[in-house]
């Protein structure tokens, strides 16, 4: 059950010739690839083009009128590998993964598909997960494009653009027999806009028909000697042939004047915010209207000689806008200017900063310092003085003034009650080293639970405690794997690796029913039914499928005394070999996403519906706040009260509870104070609901009076 559901948006991949089409970026990206007659498409989700594939899951129906095969891969080297039906046959197949881990993660398989060539049209829709908005390490795709010799695209991020580059790199894969690559970032993902479309098409060859009429050239598998004239094919034939379609159909643009003494070359994803610098510096208008020349590099590999050193021609100095380390795009430019002997000064990183996402304010003070530097006459002269543009706030006064907000776990989140569980255990038996997992769970290694020592991939969480069973260790390690990084990579990797080497680890799979942190996308072991997917697939099957002997499932991860015991069984049994805990619980967003529309319809109805409240009774409440540190529920809150006797602010559980009871299981399970309370809230009572209630209410009301009338007597006397 993916986050959102796009149901009613596909609705615009139906239209046709001539009428406008009109939403967001990943729509826009799946519209742009039926008109292009595409054949197949595979991928994996994950931020920001985790929409995308919610997009190509909801829009199954029109891709099967039109023939075209669609399936949510197990990994992004799975979706890459799909498009060796490419290979030798002309079907136009796409992928999509997010990048750099999707990149890397499919690597492998994008340096044959490379290497042998294709010849129907191979796109890879990467979505560039770079910057501020990050989840992971800061990497870009475009070592991956230089290494494996794969065209690289990056579209200006506007609608029209965007469909523009997917069919030109169907095309430009045809004609150079090379897979390509188009990046989007996340304000390309998302941008909102319109563009006319075209009517989808067929295409000519399905792989139900491939697999008809079967064919194999030898030239293009991945064996010597092939293998030897694959990169001298590159280099000779594929190499000019894209050079030649890149320039002769001007995938690259230029804007502004055809003279100046300076100019800016960018990569296209970066065009919106240099224009808007260019606005604020009052070198542009509002419609993107500037006299300062620029090359915008939709293609940003291959580079085209001619192109570059044409721009260059009668300017003094030219800034590469190019976002991110290495800066690949200005050594290759750099290069260019001194063996044709140019004296243009190639400026970028002086100005710009060496790593860090180019955001508006960076954008705006770099190219200022370009200007002013190389070209003040173009500046109005109030800007013209250093630090006299900018309405941005100083990053540094912000870090004085608000306090750091770590990420953690959503509201409910049954993956909370895992890692209470693990620090009573390490209470008992002490520290233990943790290795972690990409994942929801990875926010464990931040307040309040500060568990896990490593994370290094999607599934790999216990294979990087591999190294730690050692034969002369007296303490186990344990690792955590999520479902979704379990059916990716973990199950060969981490679960097969830690049977076969004998592992004497725990390993913990963290079961919430779906690849959660994605966008909550259905797996192998959803517990829903899926229309178009096989699910309700036991990861505990699966685990003693691959030789696990030591195996415990928690169906119920809130249960916070038996998530300790288990582990703690886990960590003294004297069985040998890996000790597997699989930790089961439905993820809350989902399970509030799928419930509550249900429980509103029929409290809407008149139906009687219960809904579980838990609070902290304020007179028992120690204000000690030790039920936080093995909680932190964002719903879990401190209060001040009135009382002038006690200066400690109470625990206090707010409106966005959703029920889970964690919090007073945790006390429980902590030997923590008594002062959490269940209230069952109940929409639409029965007589038998008002009758008790009138009866509860008569009888608490009965016994205040009597003590206070006791508190009475007591005080007279």
């Amino acid at each position: 059950m993916a986050e959102r559901s796009f149901a009613k948006e596909v609705e615009k991949l139906r239209l046709g010739a001539g009428e406008e089409f009109a939403g967001e970026g990943i729509l826009a990206i799946t519209k742009a690839l039926l008109q292009c007659g595409v054949g197949y498409v595979g991928g994996y989700q994950g931020a920001p083009i985790s929409h995308l594939m919610d997009v190509l899951a909801d829009a199954q129906d029109i891709l099967g009128e039109l023939g075209v095969h669609f399936e949510a891969s197990a990994s992004e080297a799975t979706a890459t590998a799909m498009l060796a039906a490419s290979v030798h046959y002309p079907i136009r197949g796409a992928a999509t993964f997010k990048s750099t881990v999707g990149t890397n993660v499919a690597s492998d398989a994008l340096a044959n598909l490379a290497s042998g060539g294709v010849t129907g049209g191979a796109l890879i829709i990467v979505g560039e997960d770079y910057g501020e908005g990050s989840s992971i390490m800061q990497e870009r795709s475009h070592a991956f494009a230089m290494k494996s010799q794969v065209w690289l695209l990056d579209p200006r991020p506007n609608l029209p653009s965007i469909v523009k580059a997917v069919e030109d790199g169907f095309e430009l894969s045809e004609i150079s027999n090379t897979p390509v690559m188009l990046q989007v970032r996340i304000r390309c993902c998302h941008v909102h806009g319109h563009f006319i479309a075209k009517d989808n098409k067929r295409p000519p060859m399905t792989v139900a028909d491939a697999l008809e009429a079967p064919r194999r050239d030898t030239g293009r598998i991945v064996l010597p000697p092939a293998s030897f004239l694959h990169e001298k094919e590159k280099v000779q034939k594929r190499w000019p042939a894209a050079v030649d379609f890149i320039t002769r159909n001007k995938i690259n643009e230029f804007f502004g004047s055809d003279h100046g003494s300076v100019g800016i070359v960018m990569q296209g994803g970066m065009y919106n915010s240099v224009i808007r610098a260019l606005q604020r510096l009052g070198l542009a208008d509002t419609y993107g209207d500037t006299d300062v020349p620029l090359y915008v590099l939709n293609a940003v590999y291959p580079l085209t000689d001619d192109e570059f050193l044409a721009f260059c021609e009668g300017k003094q100095a030219v800034l590469v806008v190019e976002e991110g380390q290495p800066n690949y795009i200005e050594q290759a430019f750099a290069a260019m200017l001194h063996k044709a002997g140019r004296g243009t000064r190639l400026v970028g990183k002086e100005h710009l900063p060496m790593a860090g996402e180019y955001t508006g304010q960076v954008m705006l003070d770099g190219i200022g310092a370009f200007l002013r530097a190389e070209a003040p006459h173009l500046l109005p002269g109030e800007v013209r003085a250093p630090n006299k543009v900018g309405d941005g706030v100083d990053t540094a006064d912000l870090i004085n003034v608000v306090p750091g907000r770590p990420p953690g776990f959503c509201i409910g989140c049954p993956e909370r009650p895992i890692f209470a569980a693990t620090k009573l255990v390490e209470q008992e038996l002490g520290k233990h080293h943790i290795a972690s997992d990409i994942g929801c769970h990875l926010f464990s290694i931040m307040p309040p639970f500060e568990l896990g020592a490593t994370t290094m991939g999607y599934g790999l969480g216990p294979a990087s405690a591999s190294a730690f069973n050692s034969p002369d260790a007296k303490r186990r390690s344990i690792s955590f794997v999520g479902d979704g990084g379990f059916w990716h990579n973990g199950l060969t990797s981490s679960i097969g690796n830690a049977v076969f080497n004998k592992n004497d680890g725990v390993i913990v799979i963290v079961d919430n029913f779906y690849s959660a942190a994605t966008g909550g996308q259905d797996i192998l072991s959803s517990r829903a039914g899926n229309r178009t997917k096989s699910t309700k697939h036991p990861i505990t099957e699966a685990v003693k499928g691959m030789g696990v002997k030591w195996l415990r499932h928690v169906d119920r991860t809130y249960d916070v005394g038996k998530m300790q015991d288990t582990l703690r069984e886990a960590l003294t049994a004297d069985e040998k070999g890996p000790k597997v805990i699989v930790a089961s619980s439905e993820c809350m967003l989902n399970r509030q996403r799928r419930e509550r529309p249900l429980v509103d319809k029929a409290i809407k109805d008149g139906t009687r519906v219960v809904k579980p409240k838990f609070g902290v009774d304020e007179d028992i409440c120690t204000g000690d706040h030790a039920c936080m540190r093995l909680s932190g529920c964002p719903s879990l809150s401190v209060k001040s009260l009135d009382d002038p006797l006690r200066d400690d602010p109470v625990a206090s559980i707010d409106q966005n509870c959703v029920g889970c009871g964690n919090c007073g299981e945790v006390a429980d399970a902590a030997v923590l104070c008594p002062s959490f309370y269940r209230a069952d809230v109940v929409h639409n009572p029965s007589r038998w609901d008002r009758f008790l209630e009138a009866t509860r209410r008569a009888t608490i009301g009965l016994l205040q009076r009597r003590r206070e009338s006791r508190r009475l007597i007591f005080a007279d006397a």
